[in-house]
């Protein structure tokens, strides 16, 4: 019993409060979650989305099978979506595109 209360005084005596630790645990937490954004980045080879002076384009396939096209030059982030539906209009052919057994797409300039 004698070091009980040896213990519970101390506390008292120096002022501290036992939960004064959990707010710490905040700003561990938020380095954290950067540092793991950044990990993340760096394994994706897209730490240029963080360079403010760079462009990145970036093409994105749903689970349903539409197509989005992310472009970011500079600060400006601009997302298109693709669709399937047939257009017309006039212009000039630029090459032909050919597709290889194994899946890749080649396009050759004229």
């Amino acid at each position: 019993m004698r070091y009980l209360k040896q213990r519970r005084g101390q506390y008292a005596a120096h002022g501290e409060d036992p939960l004064a630790g959990v707010a710490n645990l905040f700003d561990a937490s938020i380095v954290f979650i950067v540092a793991m954004m950044l990990a993340l980045f760096s394994a994706w080879n897209m730490l240029d989305l963080l360079d403010p002076s760079s462009e990145v384009t970036i093409a994105k396939k749903g689970s349903d099978g539409k197509v989005e096209v992310m472009t970011k030059k500079g600060a400006e982030i601009k997302v298109t979506r693709v669709s399937d539906k047939p257009l017309s209009g006039a212009g000039k052919r630029l090459g032909t595109a050919y597709q290889l057994p194994d899946g890749k797409v080649v396009y050759v300039p004229e």
